[in-house]
């Protein structure tokens, strides 16, 4: 039992020692924990309380999220300076970028409305509208573009499928059919639309915000 305790404490000074280096020359220096190869890590902010947790910088890609009853697909995000604490988790700057799907954006319009890209960037509508006591069906195509945080479709062309003068006759109704507004939801509060284009199966949104609470 005797060795056995001797060898046991041999093999633990080893692990906690080093050999002395006859050269002479000074150890290397232990890197410091700010240090990294490409520089400089981010510090944390200088009024960081002690129940605060400062995590730098963090990001999101996921295929598919879905808060608010809405999906968002192809989701990329990135918080900048996030510190968590009594307030939940805050970034001081939001990036994301997602896409809105189709099918939620022609839910609005009614049914059977659907959505889909048509060339230069625009957006084709296909949806119903009642005039007459008859069923008629509507064709149009339309820009896209931001207005006050909401992605707004304004038509360019509007197609009845009928003789010119019933399409003067309903040009108004048709047209308020299909300019439509939509408000993306389930996003943190200060999150704000930037930028939207359309590609194959939705809208491409850009938002960013500032003192963003991403977790309550």
């Amino acid at each position: 039992m005797l060795g056995i305790g001797f060898l046991a404490l041999l093999v633990f000074w080893l692990s906690i020692t080093r050999p002395v280096d006859d050269t002479g020359a000074s150890p290397s220096p232990v890197p410091s924990p700010s240090a990294t190869a490409g520089g400089t890590r981010a510090t944390p902010p200088p009024d960081l309380a002690d129940d605060q947790v400062w995590l730098g910088d963090i990001s999101l890609d996921a295929s598919s999220v879905f808060a608010a009853g809405t999906p968002l697909h192809d989701v990329v995000a990135t918080g900048t300076d996030v510190t968590s604490g009594p307030d939940g988790l805050v970034a001081r700057h939001l990036d994301l970028t997602a896409t809105v799907p189709f099918e939620v954006v022609a839910a609005e319009l009614g049914p059977g409305s659907t959505l889909s890209a048509a060339e230069g960037g625009e957006v084709r509508v296909h949806t119903r509208m009642e005039a007459m006591g008859r069923t008629l069906s509507v064709a149009a195509t339309g820009t896209v573009d931001v207005v006050d945080g909401k992605l707004v479709l304004v038509p360019t062309s509007i197609d009845i499928g009928g003789p010119e003068f019933l399409a003067d006759l309903l040009a108004d109704a048709v047209r308020e059919l299909v300019t439509f507004e939509h408000r993306i939801e389930g996003l943190p509060d200060g999150v704000i639309l930037r930028s939207v284009k359309v590609l194959d199966g939705g809208f491409r949104a850009n938002l960013t915000g500032d003192d963003v609470r991403l977790v309550q």
